[in-house]
């Protein structure tokens, strides 16, 4: 067999991708636990998701290609040296799994309210109702979801197709004596060579732009929403970990871990401003989706929406307003404001009520008809008697 398959033990590197495989699957339940505890993914950028998809994706066939040698390999060596050569393999999927299954997590919990709206231009139906049609931001996430399912499944059909076409690397030439300079690690046919460098370039190109649509978004909205904060904290200073543990196994190169350094960075900077936001939100008493914490006064807005308080810096009071209780039945134009209409209801009532009382009387043929016949407000003294009361 040559010296290709030759096992290399490297404790300190095996250890380290032991602990980062788990700190990976760690540091992603809390964004996964979040979104299914709030059960809702407003707050996160569609375009983020898939480009850390295809980021990742992209990222682990490259080391596919990279150390496909190790994976053949398996068949001739222990179990315990097949699990240490491709432990970084495993390492990088499990990168990939578990920033998909955010992607998952964001299309299932999709906020329904922000799904289909009314298009009054349309023609109404049978119930008067304007139709409901697709908004475009839930249209954009079913065609991004598309796209990066898409991605996955072409590119790893071609790594397959590259690596079956690519010739057998366990029988390589014995080094020579007597001083031997073994290489572990041939190097890779053209054809797996060009397409491992353009999936690691593509990886960190994405990554690069990966956390600007994030960034955009988290700092337009000026609210933390769904993204978890513990889980950037974790991840931030484990990308160093994680590029180290990646450029000290045999056979990678700077293609296989810059990826890991370019989003380490920008995640970096999108944790500085949840940071900043989170402070925000507490000075302002809201949660990370704009509503008011526990104990404080709810909201005056429309049911099923959320008020933002984005405009509490500019001099808005959110907290000083009174609670106003809705009149039943009231139907309000846009223009209009509930509580001068309200208030108008109440100023028109009491006028009326006091002409009643100062007029000591009320219409004879006034019934009240759960009343039985003979208690009816218009038909004895007593009736009138009560009448004068109200």
């Amino acid at each position: 067999m040559g010296d290709t398959c030759t096992p290399h033990h490297d404790w300190f590197t095996a250890t380290l991708t032991l602990c980062l495989c788990i700190g990976l699957v760690v540091s992603y339940l809390p964004q996964h636990f979040r979104i299914i505890q709030t059960g809702t993914s407003e707050g996160l950028s569609p375009w983020f998701l898939l480009l850390g998809s295809t980021s990742a994706a992209a990222g682990f066939l490259n080391m596919i290609t990279v150390q496909h040698t190790q994976i053949r390999c398996c068949r001739v060596v222990s179990i315990a040296s097949c699990v240490e050569s491709t432990a970084g393999i495993v390492q990088v999927g499990l990168q990939w799994a578990m920033f998909s299954f955010i992607f998952i997590l964001y299309m299932l919990y999709f906020p329904q309210h922000l799904k289909y709206t009314a298009d009054e231009d349309l023609p109404a139906r049978r119930t008067g109702k304007a139709p409901r049609v697709r908004t475009q931001l839930w249209g954009q996430s079913v065609f991004l979801a598309n796209v990066t399912v898409a991605h996955f499944v072409l590119s790893a059909l071609l790594t397959l197709f590259l690596l079956l076409a690519s010739p057998e690397p366990l029988h390589a030439p014995a080094p020579p004596v007597p001083y031997p300079t073994p290489d572990p690690q041939p190097a890779l046919p053209e054809a797996l060579a060009r397409w491992a460098l353009y999936l690691g370039v593509s990886s960190a190109t994405l990554a690069v732009v990966q956390y600007l649509p994030q960034i955009a978004t988290t700092w337009h909205a000026r609210l933390v929403g769904a993204l978890s904060v513990p889980m950037m904290c974790v991840q931030t200073p484990g990308a160093v970990a994680m590029v180290l543990s990646i450029a000290l196994r045999p056979g990678t190169n700077w293609t296989s871990w810059i990826t890991y350094a370019v989003a380490g960075i920008m995640q970096g900077s999108l944790l500085a401003i949840c940071i900043a936001w989170k402070l925000r939100q507490r000075r302002l008493h809201i949660d990370d989706f704009g509503g008011p914490l526990e104990g404080d006064p709810p909201s005056t807005s429309a049911p099923g929406s959320q008020r933002t308080y984005r405009d509490a810096e500019a001099g808005e009071d959110v907290g000083g307003e009174e609670d106003e209780e809705d009149v039943p039945g009231l139907v309000l134009g846009e223009e209009e404001d509930a509580g001068a209409v309200r208030k108008a209801l109440e100023s028109a009532l009491g006028e009326a009520v006091a002409g009643d009382v100062r007029e000591g009387a009320l219409v004879d043929t006034e019934e009240t008809p759960l009343l039985p016949q003979g208690q009816q407000t218009g038909g004895s003294g007593k009736g009138k008697a009560r009448a004068g009361w109200w």
